[in-house]
């Protein structure tokens, strides 16, 4: 770990640390912190994972210079430059593997070993349109997200959890204005690349992934069955044998 004192003022205010070794920067998607906390607790047994809260979301105050994934993704280059963190792996799910590209394109590149990519959004394929779940509650983008929709285990529903389910999905609208960007941008990434995928997803289908991945020169793929969006909560182990040997490797 190094010293977080900086300079500029981070707009994180809730970072996750556990494990110790080698860096890895978790990023979460639209559905906030508790979708990645399974990988977070895994990744953390043989590396020092590092799990920011996306300002704006789970309760977090917005902040209002960061209008798009492109600027979230500059704040999170100058963390890493600011705590002079190197050899990092980011792994990001959904929207944070959107961000996780964007890192690979950004300032701190020559900082990261690689990038996992999860069901990721951020580029356009034709005939293949992203499905828009801002406005959804979890319980009605359940059926698009999940290989068994069962499988979406949630509380019961309170007015502070409600609000932070709105709060998220408004931050990520906020987030993603932009969510057709050019694919050749991908063609840019010269950092070692995973993408793993969900074969059951229906918010970004698996010929989305595929598309995403040869985007990326030299990017391995790989289909995880039995799930769908978020695949380490329905197939875990699949997806577990994917990540840590390439982890390991890169």
């Amino acid at each position: 770990m190094t010293d977080s004192t900086s300079t500029q003022a981070s707009p994180f205010t809730e970072i996750s640390e556990t494990g110790t070794g080698r860096p890895v920067l978790l990023l979460h998607g639209g559905g906030g912190p508790f979708t990645v906390a399974l990988l977070a607790q895994h990744l953390g047994e043989t590396t020092y994972v590092i799990a920011p809260t996306h300002p704006g979301f789970n309760g977090t105050t917005r902040d209002e210079s960061l209008t798009n994934v492109r600027s979230l993704a500059d704040a999170y280059a100058h963390y890493l430059i600011e705590h002079d963190l190197r050899d990092v792996i980011v792994v990001g799910s959904s929207v944070g593997g959107w961000l996780a590209a964007e890192l690979a394109l950004g300032s701190a590149a020559d900082r990261l070993a690689g990038i996992v990519i999860i069901n990721g959004l951020g580029t356009e394929v034709e005939g293949h349109p992203i499905r828009d779940i801002s406005k959804m509650t979890p319980a009605e983008f359940a059926p698009f997200s999940f290989h068994d929709p069962s499988n979406l285990r949630l509380p019961p529903p309170t007015p502070e959890g409600l609000a932070i389910a709105q709060g998220n999905g408004a931050s990520l609208a906020r987030l993603t204005t932009d969510a057709s960007a050019d694919p050749a941008r991908l063609a840019a990434i010269h950092t070692p690349t995973l993408v793993i995928w969900g074969a059951s997803d229906r918010i970004v289908d698996t010929d989305y992934g595929r598309a995403y991945a040869a985007a990326i020169p030299g990017a391995e793929f790989a289909l995880i069955p039995d799930a769908g969006h978020l695949p380490y909560l329905e197939n875990a182990p699949a997806v577990f044998a994917a990540v840590d040997p390439w982890v390991a490797a890169h």
